[in-house]
């Protein structure tokens, strides 16, 4: 936790010196006039002169979409912001080693799947979670500005799990030994990470969407929001993004389901008995089904599937917490 926290420190620098200083104001001053008075290009060829137009940038794809490019990130396009980022990174990857490396002997302390109660889950979710976060990073995928709400949110995690959460290591009832619990819960896990992502993109882009919004009718945003909002990604591309990671992960949560339905009949004789789990698992499977469907219906993209979106995650959410601690059921986390 005290790396996690030095990392959320260091990503509220990048945000801090990463604001509209003199070099950010120039550098946009700059962009906008280019894309304003973009000059000619001429080419000499033969002896004759031919005047070319320079060709329009359009960084949207969507039909119907503003052509807004892409903020700078979180750094907003300055030296000292990046720098900051970078050591933010730096220091989310050795939390991230330090937290896996506990993840790994708190299994070997008792020789299972370390996840064999809530406060083992809570553990290995943050875990998943920034891994997730540094794999998009290292396949150059430009998310740095995921990586406040991330810290701020698995700090939050560990938080709970060490204060509220924490359980003994010990051996598992006899129903959930077995080596289905490694695939079922595993994907659950990963599953449950790459929808958080998405969730967070999400809140972002209906953000950014209304401050797009409010500049295209000429409003004045706030100094606040200004220096926020405008170094994201725009909010097609936040959107294009929520949508791409949560199809992605879909079809694993539909494996996840499965495999939680055969390792019942193995383990309980019955392959699905509507337990409180088992139900919330389906409503969040198909609250992202109509997520995907509305996207791929035209009258439902934008804001409107966004907010179904955050509907689905907040059905995993529930079935994540709400199910595990509140409610009585055969998943019902021992110690907790």
């Amino acid at each position: 936790m005290a790396v996690y926290t030095l990392a959320f420190l260091t990503y509220i620098a990048e945000w801090i010196f990463g604001s509209r200083s003199k070099v950010g104001r120039t550098a946009a001053s700059l962009t906008t006039t280019a894309r304003s008075a973009a000059p000619a290009v001429t080419v000499k060829s033969a002896g004759a002169t031919t005047t070319l137009e320079r060709p329009k940038v359009v960084t949207r794809v969507a039909a119907g979409t503003r052509d807004v490019p892409d903020g700078p990130g979180a750094a907003g396009g300055t030296y000292k912001g990046d720098l900051y980022g970078r050591i933010a990174i730096a220091l989310s990857v050795v939390g991230f080693l330090v937290h896996a490396g506990g993840v790994v002997t708190r299994a070997l302390s008792v020789q299972r799947a370390p996840w064999g109660n809530m406060y083992e889950f809570n553990v290995t979710f943050s875990c998943v979670a920034t891994g997730v976060y540094l794999a998009f990073l290292l396949a150059r995928q430009k998310v740095r500005w995921i990586g406040l709400p991330l810290t701020t949110v698995v700090l939050l995690d560990l938080g709970v799990a060490v204060t509220v959460l924490y359980t003994d290591s010990a051996q598992l009832v006899p129903a959930l030994q077995s080596y289905w619990m490694w695939i079922h819960v595993s994907t659950a896990i990963l599953c449950g990470a790459v929808f958080y992502l998405g969730a967070v993109t999400t809140v972002l882009y209906l953000f950014r969407d209304s401050y797009e919004n409010k500049l295209a009718k000429g409003g004045e945003p706030g100094s606040f929001a200004r220096s926020v909002l405008e170094r994201l990604p725009a909010s097609a591309s936040l959107d294009k993004f929520a949508y791409r990671i949560n199809a992605a992960v879909f079809p694993l949560w539909t494996f996840t389901i499965i495999a939680g339905a055969i390792w019942a009949g193995d383990s309980w004789g019955r392959y699905w008995g509507w337990d409180p789990k088992e139900t919330w698992a389906f409503i969040t499977w198909v609250a992202y089904a109509c997520y995907l469907h509305a996207r791929a219906t035209a009258g439902w993209k934008g804001r409107k599937a966004a907010y179904l979106a955050l509907i689905a995650f907040g059905c995993w959410l529930f079935n994540y917490y709400g199910v595990n601690i509140f409610v009585t059921s055969k998943h019902s986390y021992s110690g907790v």
